[in-house]
């Protein structure tokens, strides 16, 4: 989860935060192995050692643990058997020793421990050695062997660290920053590719196209049978260039014709719909447009249902999370003062803090956030901000307790590596890693109905008690972590059940203040503590 946008104000004598910069560097590949043994250089190995040289280094700079390299070439060499069963690694005797077909094929001194540039020629040679001796590995694709090797090092990481190749990381970029498009989601059918949704302000809805339109053509080409990949690519392209569309549309039996400009499209990740006098927000995740968007939609609320405006519901129910930042001002456009989220790490750039600033453009208008067991990272910083700043009562089950941030770095291939480098820390102060966030109105259970949630609330057996909410757990204690979110568990709740809990709440005041509480948390004592909770993982 990477930095970007407006950053929140940070506390006095916080550090800024610095852009993880890759450098390439120019190397002469040598061999680490016997002299019978060398590998031969080629243009495959060389791309491979930057790539393994750039991961080796910043696992070793900035990866929330330290981690011994020998391990990750291990694992990374051992990756490749998914091509050839017969290739294997490990290290014995103080050395790194490479089988093929079981026998021994190479051996290579184990460089230092902080020795990124050795390990990666190490990495390079052995490899370099596996595909001279294994007619499978020869044959692969070099792009799939680097995966492989990533692959491997980093399963003896965290499940959060990555490695994404060229076209997966070009999705992937598309998806947080936008890319040149017309602005639809789409579905492959028989008869070619159906619109399922127009985004709002795009070229798609101002040239006219609808949802349910199926497109035949694009430049001419005929679109059955292609790809979901091939018409992504054809619909994408150059900002300000023209696509030309085919379509048919219901019950109208000649096709039309559209030409349509390519804009920069960011996915849309926020939804507003009335309920009544309340405002449903619906957030499916971070990107670099999700505050801007939020904000969009709360003005439109606001106009929308004026003076009776009786509050917002924040749902990130399923939202998987996203850009920090993002989580960030989405927190900082209804807390109004005091900690966001403080994040803590190995490298010294990760000991962050984020407090937010005294506007609130709900205008102290009641808030109810909605999370499930699929919310996590980025949600459980808005949700875990808003509950202990008291200015949300949260609604639903534990939350997914992904409490670890990531950072994300582009490789010379155009791939990218995903590293975890901090942990998040809630307001109050413990850990979100692997515990969640407990809800203020728990819904799991036997609940069928939100007049059962009311009754429940009135009758004074919620809400869940402030202590539970803010509880802090050590992240390897299993037994403590399964009986805390035992409390409320994930995946046991109805979702109607949960916007109908959460629209009642904000329209009766006295119900809303009964399950918010008073208690302000102490984040002064929280940031003392953190390096006590840092450890966890």
């Amino acid at each position: 989860m990477g930095g970007i946008g407006r950053s929140a104000r940070r506390s006095p004598g916080a550090r800024r935060w610095r852009r993880l910069v890759i450098l390439s560097a120019t190397f002469l590949l040598v061999a680490c192995a016997s002299q019978d043994t060398e590998a031969p250089a080629s243009q495959d190995l060389s791309q491979a050692n930057r790539l393994f040289n750039i991961g080796f280094r910043d696992i070793s700079d900035i990866y929330i643990d330290d981690v011994a390299m020998a391990k990750l070439a291990v694992a990374g060499l051992n990756g490749l058997d998914k091509i050839d069963p017969e290739v294997s690694a490990a290290q014995m005797d103080g050395r790194i020793r490479l089988f093929v077909n079981g026998e021994e094929t190479g051996e290579f001194a184990i460089p230092a421990r902080d020795d990124a540039k050795g390990w990666a020629l190490l990495t390079t040679a052995a490899l370099g050695l596996a595909r001279a001796r294994s007619d499978e590995l020869d044959a692969a694709d070099p792009e799939q062997l680097y995966e492989l090797v990533f692959d491997g090092m980093l399963s003896e990481l965290d499940r959060f660290s990555r490695y994404a190749g060229r076209d997966e990381a070009l999705e992937n970029r598309a998806s947080r920053d936008g890319f040149g498009g017309i602005g639809v989601r789409i579905r492959l059918i028989d008869e070619g590719v159906r619109i399922l949704s127009v985004m709002e302000d795009t070229p798609a809805e101002k040239a006219g196209l609808r949802d349910n339109d199926i497109i035949t053509e694009i430049d001419g080409q005929a679109t059955v049978g292609l790809s979901q990949r091939d018409v992504v690519r054809r619909l994408r392209g150059r900002l300000r260039s023209v696509v030309a569309l085919t379509i048919r549309r219901a019950p109208a039996s000649d096709p039309m014709s559209l030409k349509v400009v390519r804009t920069h499209i960011v996915p849309q990740t926020v939804r507003y719909a009335r309920l009544g006098n309340v405002a449903h927000l619906r957030v499916s995740g971070f990107n670099q447009s999700t505050t801007r968007t939020l904000r969009d939609k709360m003005r439109l609320a606001r106009e929308d249902i004026g003076p009776d405006l009786a509050g917002y519901i924040l749902d990130l129910r399923g939202n998987p999370g996203g850009l920090l930042d993002q989580a960030i001002t989405v927190s900082d456009l209804f807390v109004t003062g005091g900690r966001i989220v403080s994040t803590h790490g190995r490298h010294p750039d990760s000991h962050q803090y984020f407090d937010a600033e005294p506007d609130d453009l709900a205008e102290n208008k009641p808030v109810v956030v909605l999370v499930n067991g699929n919310s996590a990272s980025a949600s459980e910083i808005v949700a875990a901000a808003l509950q202990d700043s008291g200015r949300a009562v949260v609604v639903g089950t534990a939350s997914f307790g992904k409490g670890t941030v990531q950072t994300v770095l582009r490789l010379p291939n155009e791939g990218e590596l995903t590293l975890t480098w901090a942990r998040f820390f809630a307001p109050s102060g413990y850990a979100l890693n692997r515990r969640g966030v407990m809800p203020n109105i728990c819904t799991a259970g036997p609940v069928t109905q939100a007049e059962d949630v009311v009754n429940r609330l009135l009758d004074g057996q919620l809400p869940v008690a402030r202590a539970t909410e803010r509880r802090d757990i050590d992240s390897g204690d299993e037994p403590g972590i399964k009986a805390f979110r035992a409390t409320c568990p994930p995946g046991q709740n109805d979702e109607a059940v949960d916007l109908e809990v959460a629209r009642r709440l904000l329209e009766n005041p006295d119900l809303f203040a009964r399950a918010l509480g008073t208690e302000a948390p102490n984040t002064a004592a929280a940031d003392i503590e953190w390096s006590a909770l840092a450890h966890t993982q």
